[in-house]
Parts: structure tokens; sequence; C-alpha cells
């Protein structure tokens, strides 16, 4: 389970956050309207911090914590950030434009609690300086040995979007443990242990959009 503390001014947007992070394997510790309210106790106790905008990091962050800070995700539609970002060395960091969809920004939370770093094609294409190992979400790997089926494909991209087998069931029109079997087998092709895992691999080979 991913533990995320969303922090933004407005109620309403720490509301809607809170609704589009609840999904399978993330669960929101907290909220808060700014960075300076967060105890170096909490910021130690969780994953992946969310944050509404680029400027509530202007405000500091919480000292005094024995670990590193965790993994941080903000929303910008600009690749300005990450220079701060990298500043800050966060355990991993992803920038997810204003508009994107809601599987976006929880895949880019599964990665970023992963250590990884992203960045939208949109926006990399901004940033020429761009690190190696700083990579697109939408970014192409090697292909696999075993490729994933047609229908392991539509169980993947079901997975990256958070939905549970039974609803991956009902959306696909197939039987629960006809999910499972899939689950099991792109797991198996993937050389993953878990949803999180198998969605950041997916990515990582462009099997599926994030």
């Amino acid at each position: 389970m991913i533990g995320v503390f969303i922090v933004a001014v407005m109620p309403a947007l720490r509301a809607g956050l809170r609704s589009i992070l609840s999904a399978n394997d993330i669960h929101v510790e907290g909220e808060a309207a700014t960075l300076v309210e967060l105890a170096a106790d909490t910021l130690a106790a969780i994953d992946v911090l969310v944050l509404a905008n680029p400027e509530l990091l202007a405000e500091g962050v919480p000292t005094g914590s024995s670990t590193s800070l965790p993994g941080m995700v903000l929303l910008a539609d600009n690749p300005k950030p990450v220079a701060l970002l990298h500043t800050l060395a966060p355990r991993g960091w992803g920038i997810v434009t204003p508009e994107a969809p809601a599987s976006t920004l929880q895949a880019a939370v599964y990665a970023v609690a992963e250590g990884l770093c992203v960045l939208p094609a949109t926006l990399s294409s901004q940033f020429p300086d761009q690190r190696p190992e700083t990579v697109s979400i939408t970014a192409v790997a090697e292909p696999l040995e075993e490729p994933l089926t047609t229908r392991e494909l539509e169980v993947l991209e079901l997975l990256s979007r958070g939905l549970s087998n039974k609803l991956i069931a009902r959306t696909l029109q197939i039987s629960e443990h006809t999910v499972k079997f899939h689950v099991s087998s792109i797991y198996a092709k993937l050389d993953v242990a878990n949803r999180t895992e198998a969605v950041h691999r997916g990515a990582q080979r462009g099997l599926i959009t994030l």
C-alpha cells in the first residue's frame, strides 16, 4: 500500500485529489493547505507527497526527519520545477499536467513511490537537458521475450487505472477467475510481483500509455 499526503490550498481541490487518489494500492494518509503544516515525523511516514502546484515548494520542506524526503508528485504545466526537485533530492519525483486524467496521476504516484522520475512527453520535449534517469511517462523500452496477448494488454491497461479484479471482469465481461489468470500471466511475462510493478514495467516497455 502506497501512503500519500495531499497538499493543496483550496479545500475543494484537496477533496478532488483525495477522490482521484483513493485507488487500489494507494491510501491517502492526510492532507494540508501548506507544506509547513507537516511535521517531520509525518513526512517520514509517507511514501509520496502530492502537491497541487509548484509554488507550494517555495514555502520550504519540513526538516528534522532522519530519513530522505518522500517521493513528490507536482501538478504543473511546465518543467521548471525539475531543477528544484533535483536540489531537494526526494526519493522520486514526477510532474503531471493539471488536466491529466485520474489514471495518469495514479500512475505517476505508483512510479514515484518506486523511486522513478517521470515527465509527460509533452513536457519532456520542452526540457532538452533532461537527465538520463528521468524518463517520460510514455517512454518506450525493448520488447518482451514473450509478448502480452491482446486480452492481457487490456487487463494491464485497466490495472493502470486502479480497477480491482472484480471491476476488470465487469468491464471486459469475463469472469473474475479469468482476470486472475491474466494478471498472473502478466506478472510472469513482465517479471514482477504486484500491480504497482506491473504498471511501472508496462509503461517502461511502452505497453501502456500513462
